[in-house]
């Protein structure tokens, strides 16, 4: 499908309905939509059982510190905090510029305009927490950023989501097989959003720790760096209340070295160090321990 022609909306009804009615609610007070989301959080802490238990899991791993009583809060708030994100899709898609800026703090534009004026490509380092739709968006305000993403299945879908994602910066996306094209654009300049954080089940890969737990964990990000002669710009996004920090660092440096599993420890950690800001935020809901090193047992098979 080419993805700049609009399928028809009434082979796809549904799906049309609720996008035009994305539309509609866009305008509407940010505050109240991260109400609504909120009570879609909760309402989907009990509907959506097989989710919580992965969420369940995954917490008991990464903090073992805590009693049950604050995992089960921890597991609670990240259900409020996955609700917020559908509707901060829908903001980050649809909501009218001037409104959406109202809400949004950036801290470290200056390490932001030195990578324009090294001349190099880079990419964006990011990590899955739950506002990355609208950190997305905040981050095409302020520079060009080329998108990576994996297409979906419903062409209607698609479409849209090609649109409400990458007709901001005006850049034909990547997905994820393309490295070549990905190697060729990092050496031309261009900043490619980047969050390798997830287990991707990729050939190129080691056991790294993650919060104490080994993690499949990917090596490409040192490997496109190098390749792509490029720098790593690490960027995340947390929510306070109704304000969306949108956090910018310095260039990584001495990255990448020759140590493929030393790099990507040491992204690992990075990683931790933002979650930490605001556990409840990060995407918990995936299974990141579900590949495990030969003889360890499937975390999440009693589930």
């Amino acid at each position: 499908m080419d993805k700049h022609t609009i399928p028809k909306a009434s082979d796809h009804k549904l799906l049309a309905t609720g996008i035009f009615l994305a539309k509609l609610i866009a305008h509407l007070p940010l505050p109240f939509l991260l109400f609504l989301g909120r009570i879609t959080g909760r309402c989907s802490y009990y509907i959506a059982k097989s989710r919580r238990k992965i969420i369940q899991r995954n917490v008991e791993l990464c903090f073992p510190e805590l009693d049950k009583a604050a995992q089960k809060k921890l597991v609670k708030e990240n259900f409020l905090s996955m609700g917020m994100a559908i509707f901060e899709v829908i903001i980050a898609w649809y909501m009218p510029k001037k409104q959406l800026e109202k809400h949004l703090v950036y801290e470290g534009l200056e390490n932001l305009e030195a990578f324009e004026k090294s001349g190099k490509g880079a990419l964006l380092l990011t990590l899955h927490m739950t506002p990355l739709e609208l950190g997305g968006r905040a981050i095409s305000f302020k520079t060009k950023v080329r998108g990576m993403y994996r297409p979906h299945e419903n062409e209607y879908y698609e479409y849209v989501q090609y649109k409400g994602r990458f007709d901001q910066s005006g850049l034909e996306p990547i997905t994820r097989d393309e490295t070549r094209r990905m190697i060729k654009l990092l050496r031309n300049g261009d900043l490619i959003w980047y969050a390798p954080d997830q287990n991707y089940g990729s050939t190129d890969h080691v056991f790294i720790p993650f919060f104490g737990v080994k993690a499949l964990t990917i090596t490409a990000t040192s490997t496109l760096c190098r390749l792509g002669r490029a720098a790593a710009l690490p960027y995340y996004v947390v929510r306070k209340g109704s304000q969306y920090h949108i956090k910018i660092l310095p260039m990584l440096e001495n990255f990448p070295t020759k140590d493929l599993e030393a790099d990507t420890l040491r992204i690992n950690q990075m990683f931790e160090s933002w979650i930490l800001e605001a556990p409840e935020q990060y995407l918990w809901a995936h299974r990141r321990f579900k590949t495990r090193p030969k003889g360890e047992p499937d975390l999440y098979k009693d589930l």
